[in-house]
């Protein structure tokens, strides 16, 4: 496991055998989050696009694969198109039938494109809406009747905290929307599923994280100086899917903020570059 990936807090092996579906863990958070999990010993459904190696980002469904296992995991790889409805409905039937249930689907898959309406084309607002918030909306439907058989099952998706304030919508409404869209759909799921004890999240990074949409899609490499490494975000997912009970559902939850309620004090470490960790930018969204 590269440096950048690993995490600070520690395992606790509640996650052993449980079945995690990961949509987009191919690369970045995915899979920061696979491989934390992974490393309690959980099943990961590596759900992604990435079969083949990409020039300029790293990382398959398949090298993911060996990773999960070489971290103490069993893996999954599966080539899925989250917008494809039969090829998300038949992913999870294979991973049923091949770990014998679905315990957590983490919605990580996502599309970004920073342009205003005037700016954006007709076909990358489409892929923004289906990438993210449709994604949510599906694979929640799909995964239902197999959570509901889960013991302590979740729901996560990667999307920000409702903060419709001009400042964020006039630049990049499109894509604003397709994240908002995502945690709407987890609140009204949080509520529509609470009888039947499934966990419904959103978590969001308090800061940049080093990831090939920071360096391609917001900015460059360079902005990796102001950002913090994956792990944190899989630290912080990983005391959500370890929490019982539905105790956090409907929270809109910051990773930050969550590790430092439970005892993270200290978050130097996460920093892509610890020399700078007092002077990291924050995420989209956020204030």
């Amino acid at each position: 496991m590269s440096e950048e990936f690993i995490t600070l807090t520690e395992n606790s092996g509640v996650l052993n055998n449980k079945t995690i579906f990961i949509t987009g863990a191919s690369r970045g958070i995915g899979r920061a989050i696979a491989l934390k999990c992974a490393a309690d010993g959980a099943n990961i459904v590596i759900a992604a696009k990435s079969a083949e190696p990409h020039p300029k980002l790293p990382g398959t469904i398949f090298s993911v694969a060996k990773e999960v296992e070489n971290a103490g995991g069993k893996a999954l790889a599966l080539q899925v198109d989250v917008r494809d409805e039969q090829r998300v409905e038949q992913a999870m039937a294979e991973a049923v039938d091949k770990f014998g249930g679905i315990d957590t689907v983490i919605n990580n898959a996502g599309a970004i494109n920073l342009t205003n309406v005037e700016s954006t084309p007709p076909k990358r607002y489409d892929l923004m809406q289906s990438i993210n918030s449709r994604a949510v909306y599906l694979t929640a439907h799909l995964a239902i009747p197999y959570l509901k058989k889960a013991d302590n099952p979740h729901i996560l998706s990667l999307c920000p905290p409702l903060n419709i304030q001009p400042k964020w919508l006039g630049p990049f409404a499109p894509y604003a929307l397709s994240k908002f869209g995502m945690t709407i759909l987890s609140l009204g799921l949080a509520e529509e599923l609470r009888e039947v004890g499934i966990s419904v999240n959103t978590l969001w990074p308090r800061t940049l994280v080093a990831t090939a949409a920071i360096e391609f899609a917001v900015g460059n490499r360079e902005m990796f100086k102001q950002s913090r490494k994956p792990g944190i975000m899989a630290d912080a997912a990983y005391e959500v899917l370890t929490t019982q009970d539905a105790a956090l559902s409907g929270r809109q939850l910051i990773d930050e903020e969550l590790l430092a309620e439970r005892g993270v004090k200290d978050f130097t470490g996460y920093a892509h570059n610890p020399a700078n960790a007092d002077n990291l930018t924050k995420d989209l969204f956020l204030d």
